[in-house]
């Protein structure tokens, strides 16, 4: 989706990895999850949960071990059953195609505002990051909140940007393993973001 300069744009190519199941109703519009796999060049994988209307589930039936190609847009809500992540991110499917011999992929464009300051880190090898939080613009009013890392030169650029800045990055949808540390002990846990390539400043 594209209004004005905001910009939410998603392509993953992938392997179906489960049934289809029910989330919930929104508009008098039923819709469902599961979770996908792209593979990275360096072997390594992410499993975004895909979401889509019960409308296009009937165009296109999905199992698992299907391969397909899905463009949608990212999305971002509130978590306030108290368990898992406080943020959930998804990718809403606007469309789904099979994709059997195509390779796998994930490209991800976005245009909005920084949200929150950026947080500027070292990893404990010494690899530099950045975290943002760009809100992202749909219509009637509604915006999606997106976490987005930057990683080494970009991270270094990235670090001093002021909230309200507008800008226009291009990424992939990642998910990363963390441990959180709860009252009954330490819990394994997804985080899905936005891995930033490359970024530019966009006008509003």
């Amino acid at each position: 989706m594209q209004n004005d300069w905001n910009e939410n744009r998603a392509r993953l190519i992938g392997t179906v990895m489960g049934e289809p199941e029910y989330s919930h109703s929104n508009h008098n519009e039923d819709f469902f999850r599961f979770p996908l796999r792209t593979d990275r060049l360096s072997g390594t994988s992410d499993q975004p949960n895909v979401l889509l209307s019960r409308t296009l589930l009937e165009l296109r039936p999905l199992h698992r071990g299907d391969r397909v190609a899905i463009e949608g847009e990212i999305r971002s809500y509130n978590n306030r059953s108290g368990t898992g992540a406080r943020l959930v991110i998804t990718l809403l499917a606007k469309e789904i195609l099979p994709a059997q011999q195509t390779p796998d992929d994930n490209r991800v464009t976005l245009a909005g505002v920084l949200c929150r300051c950026p947080t500027y880190r070292r990893t404990p090898l010494g690899r530099e990051i950045c975290d943002l939080l760009l809100a992202v613009n749909r219509r009637y009013g509604r915006s999606d909140y997106l976490p987005c890392i930057a990683w080494g030169t970009l991270a270094r650029d990235c670090a001093d940007l002021p909230v309200g800045f507008p800008m226009r990055l291009h990424g992939r949808l990642q998910s990363r393993g963390y441990t959180k540390l709860t009252e009954e002990g330490p819990v394994r846990r997804t985080a899905f973001e936005i891995s930033v390539m490359t970024m530019e400043p966009a006008e509003p």
